[in-house]
Parts: C-alpha cells; sequence; structure tokens
C-alpha cells in the first residue's frame, strides 16, 4: 500500500479543526455572556449552535475515512481562545468591549477560514467529494459569520467611539471644574 501523505495531512489538519470547533462551543457561551449588545450576543449564539453543527458534520467526515476525531490539539485556536478571555478580562464596558469581542471573534472566524478552505481543497483533490461538500457548506457558514460580524461592528465600533468621545470630554471638563471651585473658595 502506498503511503498518501496528502491524505495524512488532510485527516492530521480535520483533527485540528475538530479540536478547534469543540474549544469553541466551550467558548463561545462566555462571549456571549461577555456581550453587552443583545445583536451581538444573539449572534455568538447563534454560532454556537451552527459551531455544534460543524462538530458534527467533522465526526461524520471521520466515520467516512474510518478515522477517530482525536489527538491533535489545536495550538492556534487555543492561543485565540486565551486572548479572548484576556479580552473579557480587561476592564472595557459597553459598546468599547463589544468593539473588543468582534475583534476577537473575527480572528477566530478568519482562521477558520483559512483552515476550512484548505481542507476543502484537499477533499477534492483526494476525491472524496461528500466531506468536500460538508466542508465547504461550514466554510459558506463561517464567511457569512465574519460578514455578520463586520456589519455589526460598524454600528458597535460608532457606538464604542462615542462612549469614548462622552468619556473623554466629562475626564477633561473634570479639572475645569475644580479649578472653578477652588477659585470659588479663594
Amino acid at each position: 500500500m502506498k503511503h498518501n501523505a496528502l491524505k495524512d495531512l488532510y485527516i492530521d489538519e480535520l483533527r485540528d479543526i475538530y479540536d478547534a470547533e469543540n474549544r469553541l462551543v466551550k467558548a463561545l457561551p462566555k462571549l456571549a455572556k461577555a456581550a453587552t449588545s443583545d445583536e451581538l450576543r444573539e449572534g455568538f449564539e447563534t454560532h454556537l449552535e451552527q459551531t455544534r453543527g460543524h462538530v458534527e458534520r467533522l465526526e461524520e467526515i471521520f466515520n467516512g475515512l474510518d478515522e477517530k476525531p482525536t489527538g491533535k490539539k489545536c495550538n492556534a485556536m487555543a492561543g485565540l481562545v486565551k486572548e479572548g478571555e484576556e479580552t473579557m478580562d480587561e476592564d472595557f464596558e459597553g459598546e468599547v468591549m463589544d468593539a473588543a469581542l468582534i475583534a476577537a471573534a473575527q480572528r477566530v472566524e478568519h482562521y477558520e477560514i483559512a483552515a476550512y478552505g484548505c481542507v476543502a481543497a484537499w477533499a477534492e483533490l483526494l476525491g472524496d467529494n461528500e466531506a468536500q461538500a460538508l466542508l465547504e457548506k461550514t466554510l459558506q457558514e463561517e464567511k457569512e459569520t465574519d460578514q455578520k460580524l463586520t456589519e455589526l461592528s460598524r454600528q458597535i465600533n460608532v457606538e464604542a467611539k462615542s462612549e469614548s468621545d462622552e468619556g473623554e470630554e466629562t475626564e477633561a471638563e473634570e479639572p475645569q471644574r475644580r479649578g472653578k471651585a477652588r477659585g470659588a473658595h479663594a
């Protein structure tokens, strides 16, 4: 039997993505809880359900390959999730926190888009048409999620800037008020 290096790479990458998706199943509820925007929270909750479906599709692909989906830690996703958790630990509030959460989520989506693009191409080359169709479906969902986050960020980023501008005005006015108050007592 001839060793098929591309197939080995394909299976290895599928295991990596499988671990990544399972990490997201655990991380997305935390992102949803940290979101202050109802629309963003609902988006994270919707994507959680989608991500569970991605896990199921990957399991279906592994079954078709007579392979187990375990055995590979996705260090990239572990790092992205850790960064997201660190973002949630920051003292950002309101729309500024939502803007930070969107940025973290889009980094995840871009990683997944790259990963699914590769494995879908490899599935095609290997003649695994059923897997390719499942991977292409997931790839399309990841792209749609990224687009929804981009659209939502347009609104939230403006609100975050307004929130920041108001905070700066208040901070700038504070010394003036203290100075006037001191002058009144002199």
